[in-house]
């Protein structure tokens, strides 16, 4: 028994999926980039410590708040009804979920009239080196198994820059910690190139990371196509084995079985 002999669910994307991630892409970075641009960029902490937010370890603080603000910017787009993204809901997503928030995007499809797109945020800093260089993502098998129940799943990952400084207030006698936004990239999980796609096996059924998330090549590929990308990850690690792939495959339902 072989990978290659087994009789795999294969999904089928839509065949506008391309140019609806395209889409969800140009619009999450166009309203970031409008967010900095008109300097609603800054997230103020106000703390009692004499000497202000501990900047050796901002890096492990920061994610909730870069998340927070990015959730917010996203609401105040939804505010307008009208507004030029067709950005139609906004909604935060279950803690354990695989993704921060979820978005929907009205857009005029041959069968459908949304897109629908759930959104990873991932915080680095810019002043601190390797800091959120190589993020965790999600599970192998949390990941895989949604582009078979989901063929046009739109895993979106949101890369933050930010840089954070603190000052003191005078009229209330603490420091202000400001956390500013300064840079952005987003990306189509399913289109990262090979080799900026890691796979962990320490966690679980093993971690699916970025290589570098400040620097990603992008290749378009067939949900389909990334599947076996995944699965190959998976087992061309030296601590899996294709038993092991089978067990899972069998248990999330990636093949055919006649149980």
């Amino acid at each position: 028994m072989t990978y290659e002999s087994q009789d795999f669910k294969i999904p089928i994307q839509a065949e506008d999926y391309a140019v609806c991630s395209q889409f969800v892409i140009r619009s999450i970075e166009t309203i970031m980039h409008e967010a900095i641009e008109q300097g609603n960029n800054k997230i103020v902490i106000n703390t009692n410590l004499k000497f202000g937010l501990p900047m050796e370890n901002i890096n492990k603080i920061a994610g909730p708040f870069v998340e927070a603000w990015a959730f917010e910017a996203f609401c105040e787009v939804l505010e307008d009804s009208d507004n030029q993204y067709s950005l139609i809901n906004v909604e935060a997503l279950a803690r354990l979920h695989m993704a921060d928030f979820l978005l929907q995007f009205k857009k005029k499809r041959k069968i459908e009239s949304g897109i629908t797109a759930e959104v990873d945020v991932k915080a680095t800093a810019e002043d601190i080196e390797k800091s959120g260089k190589s993020p965790n993502i999600t599970s192998y098998a949390r990941i895989r198994t949604a582009y078979v129940k989901d063929a046009d799943y739109i895993f979106a990952i949101l890369s933050l820059k930010h840089r954070v400084y603190s000052s003191r207030n005078f009229e209330t006698g603490l420091m202000d910690g400001t956390m500013e936004v300064v840079g952005y990239n987003a990306y189509d999980l399913k289109n990262i190139s090979w080799k900026d796609i890691n796979y962990n096996p320490a966690l679980g059924t093993g971690q699916i990371q970025i290589r570098d998330i400040h620097y990603v090549e992008l290749e378009e590929r067939t949900t389909w196509e990334f599947c076996q990308l995944l699965d190959r990850k998976f087992l061309q690690s030296s601590r899996r084995s294709f038993a092991e792939w089978l067990e899972l495959a069998s248990k999330n339902g990636w093949i055919k079985t006649d149980d």
